[in-house]
């Protein structure tokens, strides 16, 4: 069975962030007047998604609101190369910004990566809490890094995916596992279940699954449809090991140079619509979960003693990792407001 279109052009987990100009047109083409301030924009994230058109949307608002002083040229689909890519066209001006995934912002700003600690999330009320919480202190973390947030964006929870079930330990430890190159969080959650990984860049997975060089792959549900690796995986395992995140980001250098009358406006626009896009997103993302167990991929059930070890090692993890990436204090920052009791409402 095939996966509808809209899934088909959604994002990856990785997956990330935004980006496209024009359905109509070629990646990264010019369609109107350029805006006399113009920031050009990289993402791995394909064309036609649900991102693509909040960014579309975005950029045709701002423009409007700035009468045209202010506008982007984007960039999908990864043709301006995989994350790291990105990140250095940006540093030698070629870009002004990228939307990334964690593995991106963690290379800027590491501190940000304690929101993907393994099993630290159960649920989006949980991550908006602490959204709601630290938000301010993660933008400030990534400005000390070079960096000005413009908004930022779900990728969701992730899974795992492979072609033999995943129900335990041992399992994961016997699959031939793929790692995204340079990640030191998935990489200390793999070698704490004592898998030695694959690492790979996204662009290689598919290739790789094709080949048997991997077996299985974590991703979110809609960044399994995009890079169409459901259609090489047999399994999914029912527990989320990690809630991704992302952020369209342009450095300091290139957002001083928007107008200091517009900035304000650039940004209120920016986050009001990733806001509503968060909203779509996870929808979007269940709704690609049933689509792929509709294809014939089967869900595997993992028994309460197992997922208690693999949140035990995941919690290791994030001791292991506290000095390193993120502070202990961050670290206990976000887990004090991922616990705190919901706000009483009319309070």
């Amino acid at each position: 069975m095939s996966i509808r279109m809209p899934y088909r052009a959604a994002l990856l987990p990785v997956l990330a962030c935004l980006a496209g100009f024009a359905a109509s047109s070629p990646a990264g083409a010019q369609t109107a007047t350029a805006p006399k301030v113009q920031l050009k924009i990289g993402t791995i994230a394909p064309d036609g998604s649900s991102w693509m058109k909040a960014m579309r949307d975005i950029d045709a608002t701002i423009r409007k609101e700035t009468n045209n002083e202010v506008g982007f040229k984007l960039y999908p689909g990864g043709v301006q190369g995989d994350e790291p890519v990105v990140l250095r066209k940006i540093r030698n001006g070629q870009l002004q910004g990228g939307g990334l995934t964690g593995r991106g912002l963690g290379a800027i700003a590491s501190g940000v990566r304690v929101m993907e600690v393994p099993f630290l999330f159960r649920d989006y009320e949980q991550v908006d809490r602490v959204r709601t919480a630290l938000n301010p202190r993660f933008e400030s973390i990534v400005k000390d890094g070079g960096f000005t947030v413009l908004g930022w964006v779900d990728v969701g929870f992730v899974y795992l995916f492979s072609r033999k079930p995943i129900a335990a330990q041992t399992d994961l430890k016997s699959a031939k596992m793929w790692l995204w190159e340079g990640d030191p969080v998935a990489e200390a959650f793999l070698k704490s279940v004592g898998v030695v990984p694959v690492p790979l860049a996204i662009t290689d997975v598919m290739t790789s699954l094709q080949t048997k060089l991997v077996d299985a792959v974590y991703s979110s549900p809609l960044g399994c449809v995009a890079l169409q690796w459901f259609t090489r995986v047999t399994h999914y395992t029912d527990l989320p090991v990690t809630f991704a995140t992302g952020a369209v980001v342009v450095s300091n250098a290139a957002f001083e140079t928007i107008p200091p009358a517009h900035r304000d406006t650039v940004l209120r626009i920016c986050r009001t619509k990733f806001a509503e896009l968060a909203q779509r997103a996870r929808k979007e993302d269940e709704e690609a979960l049933a689509q792929i167990e509709k294809s014939g991929v089967a869900k595997v059930a993992v028994a309460p003693a197992e997922a208690a070890k693999f949140e035990t090692l995941g919690r290791g993890v994030w001791k292991e990792l506290a000095g390193k990436i993120y502070p202990q204090e961050l670290l206990d920052a976000v887990v004090a407001a991922r616990d705190a009791a919901p706000a009483t409402p009319g309070h």
